[in-house]
């Protein structure tokens, strides 16, 4: 009986409360006579429902009366209208056609008859339940599960994480537990290394696929620190880019007949309610890596993405690093977040360095909550920076104020000509690093971080034409340790 509390507790505090009334609201009505007995409460599915949740509890359980729930769907036989049992062991789920709770079947949500399925395996002599389920339907136009998990922490703050990463969904691969040989590796094991590691969130990013997405639902409950958010890499002939947030499948077939260009897909995922992000953009592309490097035929349209992974592993200003894609992309105008990823795909490699070592780089994001909207939105306003090292503990934060306004990362500011921005940076635990002010791509003015915390400002004059200014930090050795992302001005 601890087990089921335990878990019904889990289930429980994933689920966030609703702000809108339930479509249906289901009512039964159990007595002793229906003792060690199964009852049906049909329900009617309208077209256009993509998904449903179910929340139900019942009365009596102080007296030690029990009853179980199931689901069946449209269907002659039982074996095609199940979609799941899951007992006593929980008081909702939720069920799409790419996920489900534990315990329930994903698959498409027909119209027509459905069931909930009532056991009684327990109820006293002369005892009565009044049992109650209210059923949410989630239409066309909205994305995911009906509801989303409650934030795994609310308040606002910078929280780190790790946003490209793959296991055995796709082309991870790992030694067996023997040792023996190299076997596609366990998601499990990625999502413990991230928690081991102290991240806040991590983005699974398997190449084209969604079959993990199932998983990582059935895990959140036991990673109640981490927030997991699905994804897909988006792998195509003509370069990757991760979709975030992204539950459904996509047609990935870029120059095929359903899907002619990038646009065409770019659209599509923007339609599922995906953030995107161009990875790697600067890798060759060749025999080695397919389609790695950035080509699309004909030009993508960057108004329909959002970042670009400047830092991917290890390759910060190497000569494949993205940053020097990214400045060409901001001098044209487009407002690309910089942000990094790992791409991980042996979480127990042993090498030094290891390649994709889980966390490095860390993109650490200022959101309002720790929850998969909350990063993403995050991510949008771009107040983001990237820990190259992938420390626990090194900050980055800039400002800007003119006059009565002041802006963060990501945001803008309109500064007539011949008036001064103030621009002030807040770097913590780089002792003996550099601060560098970028603007336009090109390094103005550098001064020496002297403290564990670091605050320095300075003024930069507009000329009324648009601008870009950010800051990288170096360490004492001089290589790259946090890249900042810019505030714009006019």
């Amino acid at each position: 009986m601890r087990i089921v509390a335990l878990l019904a507790a889990l289930c429980a505090a994933v689920v966030s409360s609703h702000a809108a009334a339930p479509d249906l609201v289901l009512r039964d009505t159990i007595t002793d006579q229906a003792y060690r007995t199964y009852r049906l409460l049909p329900f009617d599915v309208p077209e256009g429902v993509k998904a449903l949740e179910i929340r139900f509890d019942y009365t009596g359980r102080e007296a030690r009366t029990t009853i179980d729930v199931g689901l069946l769907g449209p269907g002659e036989k039982f074996e095609e209208e199940f979609r799941g049992w899951s007992g006593g062991n929980k008081r909702s789920f939720t069920l799409s056609a790419s996920d489900a709770t534990p315990s329930y079947l994903s698959g498409p949500v027909t119209a027509g008859r459905w069931q909930l399925l009532l056991g009684v395996p327990n109820i006293r002599n002369g005892q009565t339940s009044e049992f109650t389920a209210e059923v949410y339907f989630q239409r066309n136009d909205k994305h995911g599960l009906p509801t989303e998990p409650a934030p795994l922490k609310s308040e606002a703050g910078w929280y780190r994480g790790d946003l490209h990463m793959h296991s055995e969904h796709s082309d991870g691969n790992c030694a067996s537990r023997s040792g023996e040989k190299r076997v596609p590796c366990p998601l499990f094991l990625t999502l413990d290394a991230a928690a081991n590691r102290g991240l806040d969130f991590i983005a699974f990013t398997d190449h084209n696929t969604n079959s993990h997405v199932k998983e990582l639902t059935a895990l959140q409950p036991y990673f109640d620190k981490l927030l997991l958010i699905p994804g897909m890499e988006m792998t195509t002939f003509q370069g990757h880019a991760n979709a975030f947030n992204l539950r459904e499948m996509v047609d990935f077939r870029v120059s095929s007949a359903k899907v002619p260009d990038w646009n065409a897909l770019l659209t599509a995922a923007k339609n599922k309610g995906a953030l995107v992000s161009i990875n790697h953009p600067r890798v060759p592309t060749g025999e080695a890596c397919m389609g790695c490097g950035w080509s699309p035929n004909p030009a993508a349209d960057l108004s329909l993405v959002q970042a670009v992974e400047v830092v991917n592993g290890n390759d910060v200003e190497s000569p494949v690093t993205g940053i020097p894609f990214w400045h060409e992309q901001l001098q044209k105008g487009h407002r690309l977040t910089a942000i990094g990823g790992s791409d991980t795909h042996d979480v127990t490699s042993n090498s030094v360095p290891p390649p994709g070592r889980i966390g490095v780089p860390t993109t650490v994001v200022h959101a309002n909550e720790l929850s998969t909207e909350g990063i993403m939105a995050g991510i949008r306003a771009g107040n983001v920076f990237v820990d190259t090292a992938g420390s626990r503990d090194r900050k980055l934060e800039l400002s800007a104020t003119y006059q009565q306004s002041t802006v963060a990362m990501g945001g803008q500011l309109s500064v007539p000509a011949k008036q001064s921005v103030t621009f002030t940076a807040r770097i913590e635990q780089m002792t003996g690093g550099t601060v560098e002010v970028i603007r336009d791509g090109k390094t103005t003015r550098r001064t020496a971080i002297p403290a564990a915390r670091h605050s320095w400002s300075f003024e930069e004059t507009s000329d009324g034409k648009p601008h870009w200014i950010r800051i990288d930090v170096r360490d004492a050795a001089g290589k790259l340790a946090l890249l900042g992302n810019p505030i714009y001005v006019n």
